[in-house]
């Protein structure tokens, strides 16, 4: 398949946004594949779609062009992805396959060269192998050992921080038998300088200078460089000179020097003996100019660098391609991606500039985390029609690149592909299993994370905790322990919050004993749970009428800090009530609260507060009594509880007797009024309530606008509506206004008959009138004989003169408009656009009166929003439906 072909394929493959990535990166790319489709017209498949096996055939073509095979094959045999953890260890049982390795190698008829020993240490991915490799090469006849192969190891071991195994390996080299081929004293200095010891390798130099033997130029270059990477500024000057006397200095000691310079930010220095050395006729690398490049670029001298580059380009006496490469990464570490992309294409448009791989590597993975698609696939396209083989962060980069613009089944076809072309795609686990997971391909995800463990690697802590929601929203729990245990068993401790979404995801399934496991497991770890992890258990075991564990579990939740709200221990006091022997459950919990934390007036107040709520009030006073026992004085808030246990009982005489006892102990203040007016409408005894509303009124306590409105609705339940008019005239003498609650059941019980009217009628000459009670009358006639029939707006308006409007009066009013949907329809607009929050019966309202009028399909829109919005219709609209 050619590049303009596969350019065709993928112009046509469907983009899909995932979840986890922005919608304006994927949504910017789509023009960008609409173009490249517009210009592949020469190139048609006949009959029918472009599958995604031919984007993935095109790519894997590429990854294979690497031709590494005989490479992989050497480390096949080594041993391959041995761990680096275990290096030292492995190397002491290195002999056990030392014979079996050997063979194999010899089957292979390598020929050994120090350019061929350098490829195969340069391919080498973990230290064990490469150090197998350098062995075996080392006891193969008719091949020694360089200063480079040495040097190569050195840094291998160096670079992986095994500096203590790369010591042992130095003072055991003088046992091998390769010792002898390689000048013993300048393999030492070079090792010890590669291992970022300078000065041991400074005290070999001296001791070698004592003998009467010096170094080669190899040697005293990496000993200068040691000597600069380490900061021993002062020895630098003394071995230059030295390299200087012996006739070794060349370009690669003046780019040391630079560095020198750079390092103790000498940059003026550095440019003088730079242009010095122009001056001077030396011929230059161009890693010398790199090197000033890079310094001035750390300093943030971006333009100096840019000018200095630029003038060496001019000069043509140096080249400058891998300064260039150092610019383009540099701008790219600090951000500057344009000024990078766009001094990359002016160079190579004006000078045919083309960058190594390491830095289209740089610019592609830094387009890619800023999710510039679009420049990430020009890049990837010019790679491969520059035939440049990728390596393993290029392959990766490409997976990642499919997964951000939402070609899912492309990156895991390439994954599931990856041992064809020897892809270690530790990079891609992490993008592949989140697009996974925000495709919903949970189990494809599950399966990645099982391949990315198989091969070694375990994800990041972001990634693991995106795919444990995923499994916990989708309910998939068994994969859910799986993943836990295999987390466990990598030293990975998931976070809190991920064990309290996996228990919470358990308990909603109603499976709270595989949470209450998974908990005691988070015991045993010594970690403690979280306040809501508590909670969800709890009300898990309360909905599976296990009060008794409920219980257990809010004591424990105590103990670990954790403080219990009212409403907690309420819920498992009444679930406590629903088992065998319940009186025993609740006094069981009361001792063992009591004697594990403090008494304190909080803790009898729950447990009041639990019994009245379950409509034990009589165990309700035994607490209370126990508390007075115990010395702890009630306060206004238990006498409240106390007060409240007996009315949800509908214990009416206790609780009077209660409140008229109460004078005895404190003043009888508004909250106990209240408290007791409330209390009695709720058990439909209003009678009592007006006769404790006008105690209240008697003794100057300015009754709560929650004793009015419960007061209003009771009486209008009971036909009262003298009393009601008598009280609405006493709400407004008092000060209050009339409430939307208030108004609503006025109104509502207008619609339903003309009573209420005629008892405002009567009343009208003992009423405190005023303009708002006017017109509240007026809208109590207007409702009651259905003259409702005028403007809706207007009667919008006059309703809000008397009380302010909620979703419930529009709901009224859109009851009343049902003939003419059009101004129900107006009517709906105007309560959205005032911030009202339509509810299910304004959308039923709509759906009934649609329905009624004969307009169905209207209706069905209706009823499609309704359920967007996760509502129903009521039962007597779907009558109709």
């Amino acid at each position: 398949m050619d590049e303009f072909e596969f350019q065709r394929i993928l112009s046509l493959f469907p983009i899909v946004r995932p979840r986890d990535y922005q919608a304006d990166s994927v949504l910017s790319i789509r023009p960008f594949f609409h173009s490249l489709a517009t210009t592949a017209t020469t190139t048609t498949r006949i009959g029918g779609e472009l599958q995604a096996k031919d984007v993935v055939h095109s790519f894997k073509e590429w990854f294979k062009c690497r031709n590494n095979a005989l490479l992989d094959r050497i480390y096949d045999i080594l041993g391959g992805g041995g761990q680096e953890a275990g290096v030292t260890a492995a190397v002491d049982t290195m002999a056990l396959s030392r014979e079996s390795a050997d063979l194999a190698l010899a089957q292979l008829e390598l020929r050994l060269s120090e350019a061929f020993v350098l490829e195969v240490l340069n391919h080498g991915k973990d230290v064990l192998s490469c150090l197998k490799f350098f062995d075996w090469a080392g006891r193969q006849p008719g091949f020694h050992h360089t200063r480079a192969t040495f040097c190569a190891i050195f840094k291998i071991l160096s670079k992986a921080k095994h500096m203590s195994l790369m010591l042992d390996f130095l003072e055991n080299y003088t046992k091998q038998r390769f010792v002898h081929r390689v000048r013993f004293y300048n393999t030492l200095v070079v090792g010890y300088a590669v291992a970022g010891l300078p000065e041991v390798a400074l005290q070999l130099f001296g001791r070698m200078r004592f003998q009467g033997i010096d170094l080669d130029g190899f040697s005293y270059h990496v000993l200068l460089n040691a000597l600069v990477e380490e900061n021993y500024f002062d020895a630098v000057d003394v071995i230059a000179k030295q390299i200087g006397n012996r006739g070794f200095e060349s370009e690669l000691t003046h780019s040391v020097l630079i560095k020198n310079l750079c390092k103790q930010n000498q940059l003026d220095k550095a440019e003088l003996f730079l242009r010095g050395l122009v001056s001077a006729g030396w011929t230059l690398s161009g890693y010398c100019v790199s090197v000033l490049v890079d310094a001035l670029c750390k300093g943030n001298q971006f333009e100096r660098a840019g000018i200095l580059l630029e003038e060496f380009r001019q000069l043509g006496m140096v080249p400058v391609d891998h300064a260039y490469g150092v610019w383009i990464r540099d701008l790219v570490q600090v951000g500057k991606i344009d000024g990078a992309l766009e001094f990359f294409h002016r160079k190579k448009s004006l000078e045919g500039y083309v960058p190594d791989l390491f830095r289209y590597n740089i610019l592609i993975c830094r387009l890619l985390r800023d999710n510039r698609l679009e420049d990430v696939w020009d890049l990837l396209m010019e790679m491969k029609m520059r035939q440049i083989s990728p390596d393993e962060v290029t392959m990766n980069a490409v997976l990642r690149f499919f997964c951000k613009a939402g070609m899912v089944d492309v990156a895991l076809e390439l994954f599931n592909a990856r041992n064809e072309f020897r892809l270690s795609s530790t990079m891609a686990y992490n993008y592949l299993i989140n697009t996974l997971c925000g495709d919903g391909s949970i189990d494809e995800a599950y399966r990645v994370l099982q391949n990315s463990v198989d091969q070694g690697y375990f994800p990041g802590r972001k990634t693991f905790s995106i795919l444990a929601d995923a499994l916990c929203r989708e309910g998939k729990f068994e994969k859910m322990k799986e993943l836990m245990v295999v987390a466990l068993g990598q030293n990975f401790m998931p976070s809190d919050s991920t064990y309290e979404k996996f228990i919470s995801a358990l308990c909603r399934a109603r499976r709270v004993e595989d949470g209450y496991l998974i908990h005691g497991e988070l015991n045993r770890l010594n970690k403690v749970a979280s306040k809501n992890t508590y909670f969800n258990l709890i009300h898990g075991f309360n909905k599976s009428s296990r009060g008794d564990i409920a219980a257990r579990l809010l004591i424990e939740m105590q103990e670990m800090g954790h403080s219990p709200t009212r409403k907690l221990f309420r819920a498992v006091i009444r679930c406590l009530f629903d088992m065998e022997n319940p009186k025993k459950q609740f006094l069981q919990l009361l001792e063992m609260q009591l004697s594990r934390h403090e008494p304190t007036t909080q803790v009898y107040n729950f447990f009041i507060d639990g019994a009245g709520h379950a409509r034990k009030s009589e165990l309700a006073r035994e607490v209370f009594e126990m508390m007075v026992r115990s010395g702890i004085e009630p306060t206004l808030s238990t006498d409240i509880l106390m007060l409240q246990s007996y009315l949800k009982c509908e214990k009416i005489s206790d609780a009077l007797n209660f409140f008229r006892n109460l004078s005895k102990r404190r003043k009888i203040g508004k909250k106990l009024c209240n408290t007791m007016v409330v209390g009695l409408c709720k058990v439909n005894r209003p009678e009592l309530a007006w006769e404790i509303l006008g105690e209240m009124r008697e003794n100057k306590v300015k009754p709560s606008l929650q004793c009015y409105e419960e007061l209003v609705k009771i009486l209008c339940s009971n036909k009262k509506y003298n009393m009601v008019v008598n009280l609405l005239n006493d709400l407004m003498k008092v000060g209050r206004h009339i409430s939307s609650f208030i108004g609503n059941v006025l109104l509502l019980h207008s619609l339903r008959s003309q009573d209420l009217y005629w008892a405002w009628v009567r009343s009208r000459d003992m009423l405190n009138e005023t303009s708002s009670s006017w017109m509240l009358g007026q809208l109590i006639g207007a409702f009651s004989s259905r003259r409702v029939d005028q403007d809706i707006r207007e009667l919008e308006a006059a309703i809000e003169q008397c009380f302010p409007l909620d979703i419930y009066t529009y709901n009224m009013l859109l009851r009343l408009t049902m003939s003419r949907m059009d101004d129900a329809c107006d009517l709906f607009n105007r309560l959205c656009q005032k911030g009202y929050e339509p509810n299910r019966w304004t959308y039923d309202t709509l759906v009934h009166g649609f329905l009624k009028n004969g307009r169905t399909s209207e209706a069905k829109r209706w009823v499609e929003e309704m359920f967007q919005k996760g509502l129903d219709p009521t039962k007597h609209t779907k009558l109709f439906m």
